[in-house]
């Protein structure tokens, strides 16, 4: 089924009370750069104004062509280049100032997004695609620069011209320049009766761009899971569905913008010649000169020009400000867990200690399913916790409330006695070592990810991290050995060693706490003994979870927590949990047997 961005959904409701205002969004990061925004206006001002007086020189030089005196024909001939040279000096100084002001901008709202959406917890991506997210990083903001970098300079310049074209007509012929005014509400009423149709196909085909870019990332991401269930033609399909309806609304768009422009332009153009018309009758008449005809026919024009050069330039802005209300949305979202204003320090040093105090927690997007329910557990500094149960138990939630990528619905986390949520995620996160089930592997270099880790570790320190995970001997096989280039989410690695570089980046944090989520679940016999030693030797110093199905790998932990249904349902050593025949002793049996008894 394809499916749009939640986001856009709703697009239709919103386009209804957008307004080409959005664009004063843009202000707080246009304000640091008030000087150059400044000197572009001026520039701006400067090349309008020069290009106004372009007409009155070609007056001169046309009203004396028949001059017997040809130094006042030069004079003006030579006024007229003048001219000309500060036009195009002062056009090329007006694009200089404004291209860099956009990028400058651009740059600037791309790292506040970024800044913005790295931080936000795991709940928030669940209402959000990743690839909409990048959509509006990449497309929106180049909409944004092409408005500030081009765009709006050329509106404001074409309004000068505009306004200033028609005083100097009116100064020229008042009974020609009122025939003119005529056209202006037969030109106004189209751009404001298709511009607010424009907006609207506008948003769209950007909701359907945002959802053509999450669904390909979503794809190619999970490329080998597609090819593996032979799902590449329905992918295909999918994504050929989605691009096509974004399409048809560009379509839609450019449609409706072309004919807006046809529109235009034509009245514009009739009204010239009409106007046209009517002076040369009047130079016949003697009323009016041929070059005042020429003065008035060249403002003529540059006003039409200006009014068809906005009429264009709306289409886009009605763009940019969809694109800056999508912006704006997401630089005002709000994260589900927030740090509070008043932070409560970690105590240092940090020991580890956990506790959980009547615990219940839904995941946002399965409401009606508790994950934890009244979950109550305390963890003593230096202790191994394992966590083990079937599938959907709450091991894995556990480990993710640990570290406050969500809040509990009921209850509290103390760490080391304080609140999770009274203190900044940072900051208890710092005394957190993590290796998760599916290890995160960066584009980048074996010894760039195990120092993700830890910024500030020396080579010695990341060579020791990676001899301890059993990491070492692989790695100085890679053809660069630590520095060798391990492709995007470590495609030049096995499982097992994406896994062996996890373990080795939690070794070097060297942090109080460690957790360990199915940390060994991709390693092969040999390996899995060797990183094993490696976690018993950095657990005796530190407070280790432990979540694992392989039974094998939790057998010397000081406890073992068993789970079921969000709800802990035994609790002791690998020995006396066997001994009490309940759930533990059935998963161990049908581990170490490959036999089941009833239950």
């Amino acid at each position: 089924m394809v499916r749009k961005s939640s986001e856009g959904a709703d697009s239709q409701d919103r386009d209804k009370s957008r307004r080409i205002g959005a664009l004063v969004s843009l202000w707080p990061f246009l304000k640091p750069y008030r000087a150059l925004l400044a000197a572009a206006l001026l520039a701006l001002v400067l090349t309008a104004m020069v290009s106004l007086m372009l007409p009155l020189a070609v007056r001169r030089v046309v009203d004396n062509f028949g001059t017997e005196d040809g130094a006042i024909l030069d004079y003006y001939f030579g006024a007229a280049l003048i001219i000309a040279g500060l036009l195009a000096l002062g056009t090329g100084l007006r694009y200089l100032l404004v291209t860099r002001l956009g990028e400058r901008v651009v740059a600037d709202i791309r790292k506040a997004l970024f800044d913005r959406v790295v931080g936000m917890s795991p709940s928030y991506f669940e209402r959000i695609m990743t690839g909409e997210v990048l959509s509006r990083i990449t497309t929106d903001t180049t909409l944004i620069l092409s408005v500030i970098g081009s765009s709006i300079s050329i509106a404001l310049r074409n309004l000068l011209i505009l306004v200033g074209g028609l005083i100097l007509m009116l100064f020229t012929s008042l009974k020609l320049t009122g025939m003119v005014l005529l056209l202006v509400p037969l030109v106004i009423v189209p751009i404001l009766v298709l511009g607010r149709r424009l907006r609207v196909l506008s948003r769209e085909n950007q909701d359907w761009i945002a959802a053509s870019s999450g669904n390909a990332s979503e794809a190619l991401l999970s490329v080998q899971t597609v090819q593996a269930f032979t799902h590449e033609a329905a992918s295909r399909e999918q994504f050929s569905d989605i691009t096509e309806r974004s399409y048809v609304a560009a379509y839609r768009r450019v449609n409706t913008r072309a004919l807006m422009t046809i529109i235009v332009i034509f009245l514009v153009f009739t009204g010239i010649v009409g106007v046209l018309w009517m002076g040369a009758n009047a130079v016949r008449e003697g009323t009016m000169t041929p070059g005042m005809l020429i003065q008035f026919v060249i403002y003529s024009v540059m006003v039409a020009g200006a009014v068809a050069a906005l009429s264009e330039i709306w289409g886009e802005l009605q763009r940019a400000a969809g694109a800056t209300e999508r912006l704006v949305e997401l630089l005002g979202a709000e994260d589900p867990v927030q740090d509070p204003k008043h932070p409560k320090p970690l105590p240092s040093p940090a020991r580890g200690a956990i506790r959980f105090e009547d615990v219940s927690f839904r995941y946002p997007s399965r409401p009606e399913t508790l994950a934890l329910d009244g979950f109550d557990l305390d963890i003593v500094p230096g202790e191994t916790v394992a966590l083990v149960g079937p599938s959907g138990a709450g091991k894995t939630t556990i480990i993710q409330l640990i570290q406050r990528f969500y809040d509990p619905d009921a209850g509290q986390i103390l760490f080391d006695g304080v609140p999770l949520h009274e203190m900044r995620r940072d900051d208890f996160r710092r005394a957190i070592a993590l290796v998760p089930q599916d290890p995160i592997i960066f584009a980048a270099s074996a010894r760039e990810n195990i120092r993700f880790g830890r910024r500030d570790a020396s080579d010695a320190e990341v060579e020791a991290a990676a001899r301890a995970a059993a990491a070492h001997e692989f790695i100085t096989a890679l053809p660069e050995g630590y520095d060798t280039y391990v492709g995007e989410r470590g495609v030049m690695l096995s499982g097992g060693q994406k896994q062996r570089i996890a373990i080795a980046r939690a070794i070097l944090r060297d942090a109080p706490l460690l957790l360990l989520d199915e940390a060994t679940s991709a390693l092969d016999a040999e390996s899995e003994r060797a990183v094993q030693k490696a976690v018993e030797a950095m657990a005796r110093s530190r407070t280790t979870i432990i979540v694992a199905h392989r039974l094998a790998t939790v057998k010397q932990a000081d406890r073992i927590i068993v789970m079921d249904q969000g709800r802990i349902v035994a609790m002791g050593t690998h020995e006396s949990l066997v001994s009490e025949d309940g759930l533990y002793a059935r998963l161990a049996r049908l581990q170490f047997t490959g036999t089941e008894v009833a239950a």
